[in-house]
């Protein structure tokens, strides 16, 4: 695989806080990278450096002259008024040229644009936030990248776009960096994961294998260190002992103790530092007296025009009722739960609440923060203490509980990133005691720590909670009931129940017509290219299956290694070992699919 881009020594600081400093690594072609880390670790800037948006500090991107990369950013930025052609056309290089047009029309046809009734002349900013970010992602791809940078690409994307997302880029040409903070996505479509975290020695840890792979390695290392640290503080202890014995005790090397006794000192503080971790503190308030019911809907409908949303619908909540809400952008979640909560009046059916029923709303674009006051005048606008379950705290010490930093507290909120601003609404909606909570996508931007967290503090809720979100793991790891939308392709207006989200993907395998995904002009040209087997072709068919079985024994033979206990207590080793695996699986999966591809042109050839 050649080396699309290289990155040397960068470093970037806002104030007086390093984001990351001497960071070094290659991405090589057909790489699909998952950018991880905490919020604030520096993901979205280091993006943002590769694409050239902004400059490094410190050190170098080179790459090939003439490399063609695309950038999807977080939120991403349109002209006023312009229809979505405008907007698409835009990024290729002549926009006036006739395959310029044909490429911009093949891609409204594979976002499905115009089944929506969004032609080529409708103004983006028209659109739903979902639709515009597809806009976005399309202004992108027809620069056909070599590589492809995607910031938090499924945030507003309903769960059918991702799945299609994820096809996308499994099929895909190019090279793939892409910040998210979804499991199953991660899972599904990386070959490496890229962490960024101040708990690493180089700035990052950088793992060849899927997002299980990661999880393995990350607990080694992370293991290593602890055990590092504790066998560092046990030898500064003796040195320290030692340099307080009386001068008889003492040898004449007692210079080079002291020097030794102070590089440890160092050592042990930098590992200290490293291995010291801290996580969001989330507990929603509930009410002390949850009845029986809270809510019950008895065969609600509601319309609007021609559109049935639902129809002759029943749910019943009580305390513990985790109810998520799948479907399509537009397909109505939001309206259903305005009925549930008696903000929106149904056509028919009727729908019983709860006396005096206190909701939590965690509203998905976060319109109930001020962006212009700042977290202090937003958590608490008439002092500096707040009142938590019946206990004063004061401010500092309630957004302590957050990770924001004393420098944060007078900070305008539209200061914060995403995730910061997340977490700011679930710190507000803390304060407020709820038998519902409401949380419409909380895991947009959210980092994966903090999503944990935010999962048990749900589970344990004693109330009920109504839940949007396209995270599958979040959702499936929360919901004691999902609620589906039927797409529109399923010509049914009656809402779906299923216990959990594997029943759903069963149900959607069945019920969802079959979509070939339809190959872009690149790969037609080089698939017809290939049709006839070349000689070189040939003994590679006839030499695969040896290949296979070579690597396969290595694998074996290195779980057996892992396997052995003085391996099992040696971190060092065992992080080496399930690299070398990950290595050798990613080799085995690479030749089953060459393999494939032989086997389906000698066939077709023999016809």
């Amino acid at each position: 695989m050649g080396i699309l881009l290289s990155a040397r020594g960068l470093q970037k600081s806002f104030s007086v806080r390093p984001l990351f400093e001497n960071l070094s690594f290659v991405i090589e072609s057909k790489d699909r990278i998952g950018l991880i880390g905490a919020n604030g670790a520096g993901k979205s800037t280091l993006l943002k450096i590769l694409s050239g948006k902004i400059e490094t500090d410190e050190g170098e991107v080179s790459f090939p002259k003439g490399t063609r990369i695309g950038f999807l950013e977080q939120s991403p930025k349109f002209s006023e008024d312009s229809t979505i052609e405008e907007e698409i056309i835009s990024g290729v290089q002549d926009p006036f040229s006739g395959e310029a047009h044909a490429l911009v029309l093949e891609w409204i046809a594979k976002l499905n644009l115009e089944s929506q009734g969004y032609g080529p002349e409708k103004k983006v900013k028209l659109l739903s936030g979902g639709w515009q970010k597809k806009v976005a992602l399309a202004r992108e791809l027809v620069k056909e990248p070599e590589i492809l940078l995607l910031d938090e690409p499924t945030n507003h994307l309903d769960l059918e776009s991702i799945l299609w997302l994820e096809e996308l880029l499994v099929r895909s040409q190019f090279a793939t960096v892409v910040i998210t903070h979804d499991r199953v996505f991660l899972q599904n479509v990386t070959t490496r994961i890229f962490e960024l975290g101040r708990q690493y020695s180089q700035g990052v840890l950088d793992v060849r294998g899927n997002y299980t792979t990661y999880l393995e390695l990350r607990e080694s290392q992370l293991s290593q260190q602890k055990s590092e640290e504790l066998v560092l503080k046990n030898k500064l202890r003796n040195e320290t002992e030692w340099l307080r014995r009386g001068p008889k005790a003492r040898t004449t090397k007692q210079q080079a103790r002291i020097d030794r006794a102070v590089d440890l000192k160092e050592e042990c503080e930098e590992l200290e530092y490293r291995n010291r971790s801290r996580e969001v503190t989330l507990s929603f308030q509930s009410s002390k007296k949850q009845p029986k019911r809270l809510i019950e809907a008895k065969n609600i409908s509601k319309s609007y025009g021609d559109k049935i949303l639902f129809n002759d619908f029943s749910l019943f909540m009580g305390p513990g009722s985790r109810v998520g809400l799948l479907g399509a952008n537009g397909c109505g979640k939001s309206t259903l739960i305005r009925c549930l909560l008696g903000h929106e009046k149904v056509d028919s059916g009727i729908v019983l609440q709860a006396e005096q029923l206190p909701v939590s709303y965690f509203e998905q674009k976060r319109e109930s923060l001020d962006l212009n006051i700042s977290l202090q005048k937003t958590i608490c606008p008439g002092g500096d203490t707040v009142i938590y379950r019946g206990n004063p705290i004061h401010i500092r010490g309630y957004l302590d509980r957050f990770l924001f930093t004393p420098e944060q507290i007078e900070l305008p909120v539209g200061k914060l990133s995403g995730g910061e601003q997340s977490r700011l609404l679930l710190a507000k909606l803390m304060l407020k005691e709820a038998k519902v909570l409401v949380l419409d996508e909380p895991t947009n931007d959210l980092d994966i720590e903090t999503l944990d967290v935010l999962q048990n503090c749900l589970t344990d809720f004693d109330g009920a909670v109504i839940l949007v979100t396209h995270d599958r793991y979040f959702l499936d790891q929360v919901a004691t009931e999902i609620v589906a939308f039927p797409s529109n392709e399923n010509k049914r207006d009656e809402l779906i129940k299923f216990a959990d989200l594997s029943q759903w993907e069963r149900w959607r395998a069945e019920n969802q017509p079959l979509k070939e995904f339809k190959k872009s002009r690149s790969e037609e040209s080089e698939s017809k290219k290939k049709k006839k087997m070349s000689y070189h072709e040939v003994r590679e068919l006839s030499s695969m299956e040896n290949l296979i079985q070579e690597t396969e024994n290595k694998i074996e033979k290195l779980h057996l290694e892992v396997s052995q206990p003085e391996i099992q207590s040696n971190a060092k080793r065992l992080s080496e070992l399930y690299q070398q695996i990950a290595n050798a699986q990613q080799s085995v999966d690479r030749l089953y699919a060459r393999w494939s591809e032989l086997e389906a042109k000698a066939n077709e050839q023999d016809k």
